[in-house]
């Protein structure tokens, strides 16, 4: 038997977090076992479902490189299949027309609500003779469903779960209009796309009781079932807005790499003993349903970012530099000697970045062309520092012949001593100046990367024109409104200054 399995979304929204998973559970497994994996646009949505949404779906699994075998199948495009279906039942006395308005049907619900009572449609069409059958009402197909014993789920993860079938009314199979619904559209395109095995959210455990009637009425093969319980948030209730990012489009916003987000939501719900970090490569060649957990897994960002880091590090510099430069190049024109800079200082700068924001803002060190932003923390450094420190410095670098981070090294560990101060206090400014952070890679070898002559026009520009006017200018304007945060005193400013 060939392993088939797939991945069927609805095309109302982003590509949810948990349904990546999901995707990524069907993937590894029929990859696994040398199957297919297919895909499934669930559109028969025509309010819901959107171009944008499907294309937000595509381009999340393309990135997370989760690819499909075959064409893409629109459940939209394959009603006369599904009609037809639900047709081969009527003709069998399996289903039936039913008349009832949905007026009458909601005005019965609502009283059995108020009764507080369980509800449960019982059509008075189910046994009708056709020559009752009223002409100006468009009917429903529904199923004849079985009122008698139990479906039981044969569950390869939650176990045998069993539905009285008296609590299961007979569904609608086919709208008024002629389109078919969920249930029969699913259950039909399974069966027709030949899926050997379902493996979706237990949310879905509900609908499985009732697509296995249908399985029965068609005399069907049943996949294998597998419900995966839902992600959680930290706080273990779950998944919702308020816990954060929901969409896997907003995760690559973040800074995560695709394939460190695909290790960790292989990790939410799936073991491989004490293993953490599992490239997709070694995923494929252990995935098993065995690994799967019964329950609920918690999403913790830290350990995300965490395994983010881990994959940055590891990543090739090249390829990091080539999303570095594409992030930087939407709001920088950034030069080749530029791009040459960030590939250079990429192991410096990688090892300090948890995500690919953080390299981003790194890299900015090297956008010689470009003005320096600077942190607050930079700002209090050059406010409190020796402009003196900064001019011997910038004459000692005009002397330099080699200019090696040793060297460079050497250099200021000499003018530190000449003014009997420890190197770490000399440095401060200097790096404050040059990067526009407090912290950052060793300034030597920053200096050694963009060249001495880059070197000492940051220096010398941005130093006489922050230190002389604005950084001046901030403690004065700090005194006159109470000193509010530094940001602020910053953006008063610009203000002040651009009115």
């Amino acid at each position: 038997m060939t392993v088939i399995t797939r991945f069927a979304p609805s095309p109302t929204g982003f590509l949810h977090i948990g349904s990546a998973r999901t995707a990524l559970f069907n993937y590894l497994f029929a990859r696994h076992n040398h199957g297919k994996f297919l895909l499934r646009i669930e559109d028969t949505d025509k309010v819901r479902s959107t171009a944008e949404a499907t294309t937000a779906i595509l381009t999340s699994l393309k990135w997370l490189g989760l690819d499909w075998d075959g064409e893409i199948i629109y459940q939209a495009k394959r009603n006369e299949l599904h009609y037809q279906a639900a047709m081969q039942l009527l003709n069998q006395g399996k289903a039936y027309y039913c008349f009832t308005p949905q007026t009458d049907i909601e005005q019965l619900r609502n009283s059995a609500a108020a009764n507080k009572q369980h509800f449960l449609f019982n059509s008075p069409w189910r046994e009708a003779d056709p020559k009752t059958y009223p002409k100006d009402i468009k009917p429903v197909i529904r199923l004849k469903a079985n009122k008698e014993g139990q479906t039981i789920i044969h569950d390869r993860l939650q176990g045998d779960v069993v539905i009285e079938n008296t609590h299961m009314d007979d569904m609608v199979l086919v709208r008024s209009d002629g389109t078919a619904t969920y249930m029969l559209a699913v259950v039909v395109d399974d069966h027709d796309m030949e899926i050997t095995h379902i493996i979706r959210g237990d949310d879905h455990l509900t609908n499985a009781a009732r697509q296995i009637q249908l399985y029965q009425a068609f005399c069907w093969k049943i996949p294998e079932m597998v419900h995966i319980p839902l992600i959680h948030g930290p706080d273990g209730a779950k998944l919702s807005k308020r816990h954060g990012a929901l969409g896997v489009e907003a995760y690559k916003e973040m800074g995560y790499l695709p394939e460190a987000l695909c290790n960790y939501l292989l990790r939410l719900g799936w073991s491989h003993g004490d293993d953490e970090i599992i490239a997709k490569t070694t995923a494929i060649n252990w995935f098993n349903l065995e690994g799967l957990g019964a329950s609920p897994a918690r999403l913790d960002f830290a350990k995300m970012r965490h395994l983010n880091a881990h994959y940055l590090r590891n990543k090739d510099n090249q390829e990091l530099t080539s999303i570095v430069v594409a992030e930087l190049a939407k709001h920088y024109k950034i030069s080749d000697e530029e791009s040459k800079y960030i590939l250079q200082g990429m192991d410096a700068i990688k090892i300090r970045a948890e995500l690919i924001t953080d390299l981003v803002e790194l890299a900015k060190i090297f956008l010689i062309s470009n003005p320096i932003e600077y942190s607050d923390e930079a700002v209090l450094i050059l406010q409190q520092s020796d402009k003196n420190y900064v001019e011997q410095v910038i004459a000692m670098l005009k002397t330099i012949k080699a200019t090696d981070k040793e060297t460079i090294q050497d250099s200021f560990k000499h003018l530190a001593v000449d003014n009997q101060i420890k190197l770490g206090e000399l440095m401060k400014p200097i790096r404050a100046l040059i990067t526009g952070l407090a912290n950052s890679p060793s300034i030597f070898e920053i200096i050694e990367i963009i060249g001495i002559e880059h070197s000492i026009e940051r220096l010398k520009k941005i130093y006489t024109s922050l230190i002389n006017e604005e950084l001046v200018d901030e403690v004065l304007l700090g005194e006159e409104l109470g000193a509010p945060s530094r940001g602020a005193q910053r953006r008063s400013l610009r203000e002040h200054r651009r009115s």
